[in-house]
């Protein structure tokens, strides 16, 4: 797929949750006061404002407003800042617009509104449809509680939906997997994602990660193939390692990380690509409103930015599109950076090819869901450590 250098994706990070799961990472923090809704709004659309000049020859086309729980927060704070969107950057006509949810955070009357305001595609974090597995998780809402919220979107009028899975977590079977996976492709949403849990450093569940009751690594394996047999038989292509869509649903953001092509992110912890620049903001709420409502003060909230260019750019490139089920096509990557892929890489293919982790097909180079499944560990042997060093987080989901 070729880039478009005209074409840009914004970010909206809204960092609110009712709870923190203790398997989350991300930034994000239960506020302790209301008033702090508006003023966020107040700082991210004035965080926009600078920006438009900069983005005045691009054209954007995807939002994505994640968390967080951006439904958290008060439905006229985030009309407030769509309608900014609309004000500081030239929306694509048919742009998509997505904005996460909880269940139990939107009902039909919120949703209603921000179909109105130009959300287009929600995607809804259920991550299991086992009660005993969602407890485990510190997940706060119920299966019923999912299914209310899905009909409340369809009702009024969202099209687009798409609702996040995972595997690999306490106290979770092969069975139960499957049996999670059957109550959602069920419902027919657009898209499925299915993340492998991971346990990161600083969470509770690092904290007690011994006496966490996960399935071993042959298990998992074993239930991310059956996954994607039971989704493609559901009509649910796999076009990423995590991610499956029906014909025409894969999501147009998240493709723009994996394609290596330009976005802006606003908010704490967001990061950016533009101008082949990639840079990230402070991970601190007060310290992002702070910075922004007195720009002309010393408070900087810029905490990272680097150009990403010539050999960090192409291993960047290669770590990101192998995530893809279509990998790397030999010829866009000839006409990107002027040299061939199986000369710079090839030495390392032929051992992942011959044991079905890769495949070579006509003009594209790809992994397996085998080779999905370990890709990490493919990708670390395939780029150099220069390369691996080089790159930036590609995202701050």
């Amino acid at each position: 797929m070729q880039s478009d250098s005209s074409r840009l994706g914004i970010y909206i990070h809204i960092p609110f949750c009712r709870t923190k799961c203790a398997y989350c990472d991300f930034y994000s923090f239960v506020p302790d006061t209301e008033d702090i809704y508006e003023r966020y709004a107040d700082a991210v659309i004035k965080h926009m404002e600078c920006y438009r000049a900069a983005a005045a020859d691009r054209t954007a086309d995807s939002v994505f407003i994640g968390g967080g729980t951006p439904t958290v927060m008060p439905t006229e704070q985030l009309v407030r800042i769509l309608k900014a969107v609309k004000r500081n950057f030239r929306l694509a006509k048919g742009a998509e617009i997505t904005v996460e949810v909880n269940p139990a955070t939107a009902d039909k009357k919120k949703f209603t509104r921000l179909r109105r305001a130009g959300v287009n595609r929600v995607s809804i974090g259920l991550q299991s449809a086992v009660p005993a597995e969602l407890k485990a998780l510190t997940r706060t809402h119920t299966l019923s509680d999912f299914e209310d919220c899905f009909r409340a979107a369809r009702e009024a009028k969202i099209g687009n939906i798409s609702v996040d899975l995972m595997f690999g977590t306490p106290l979770q079977t092969k069975e139960s997997l499957l049996h999670s996976l059957d109550c959602v492709t069920r419902l027919s949403p657009e898209h499925i994602s299915l993340y492998d849990l991971k346990i990161e450093e600083g969470t509770p569940f690092e904290r007690i990660r011994e006496r966490l009751a996960l399935p071993d690594e042959d298990t998992e394996y074993d239930m991310y193939v059956k996954a994607i047999a039971l989704l493609e038989r559901r009509g649910y292509r796999q076009y990423e390692i995590s991610n499956f869509a029906r014909p025409g649903k894969t999501c147009r953001h998240n493709l723009k990380y994996w394609n290596c092509d330009e976005y802006l992110g606003f908010g704490p912890a967001a990061y950016s690509y533009f101008n082949k620049n990639r840079f990230s903001f402070v991970r601190s709420i007060e310290a992002y409103m702070r910075g922004v409502e007195d720009m002309e003060s010393r408070i900087g909230i810029t905490v990272g930015s680097e150009e990403i260019s010539g050999r960090a750019q192409m291993g960047e490139y290669v770590m990101l599109r192998l995530r893809l089920r279509e990998g790397i096509a030999l010829g866009e990557f000839r006409r990107r950076y002027g040299c061939d892929f199986l000369e710079m890489y090839g030495s390392k293919l032929d051992f992942y090819i011959k044991r079905g982790y890769m495949r070579c097909r006509e003009d594209n180079i790809f992994l397996t869901p085998a080779g999905m499944f370990v890709s990490n560990y493919i990708l670390s042997d395939i780029l150099s450590f220069a390369d691996l060093n080089a790159l930036s987080p590609a995202n701050s989901f």
